[in-house]
């Protein structure tokens, strides 16, 4: 049976750019680079958590079967605005949803969505 969840693959052409954007732009920690001749990269809040795991596409078939939107949260959506926006992240601003939450999406430079939460749901 299924134990734990460990992350989401995502497979890029621009492995090294995908995993600086989101370490550096986003400030998500690599707690993992390497995987050998894999071309692969952990992302994770911590290492034990389940994270996001970027391939080199050019090294494995694309395996990718659906549509891709990782789910972020943050304590003042405003701050994290102005803080990615000072990095040069090209997005809207956040916006109060009808269920009530306050959400802000954009895209990574793979075009994967990015929905970034205050609070969670």
């Amino acid at each position: 049976m299924i134990t734990a969840f460990d992350g989401i693959n995502l497979y890029s052409k621009d492995p090294v750019a995908l995993v600086a954007f989101y370490s550096e732009v986003l400030g998500i920690p690599v707690p993992f680079e390497g995987y050998g001749e894999a071309g692969g990269a952990k992302i994770a809040i911590d290492a034990s958590q389940p994270g996001i795991i970027i391939w080199n596409a050019d090294k494995w078939e694309n395996l990718t079967t659906g549509t891709v939107n990782l789910v972020f949260s943050c304590g003042s959506l405003d701050e994290t605005y102005e803080q990615l926006k000072a990095k040069g992240l090209d997005c809207q601003p956040p916006a109060t949803m009808e269920y009530g939450g306050k959400e802000m999406n954009f895209r990574d430079p793979d075009g994967n969505a990015i929905t970034l939460l205050e609070g969670g749901y």
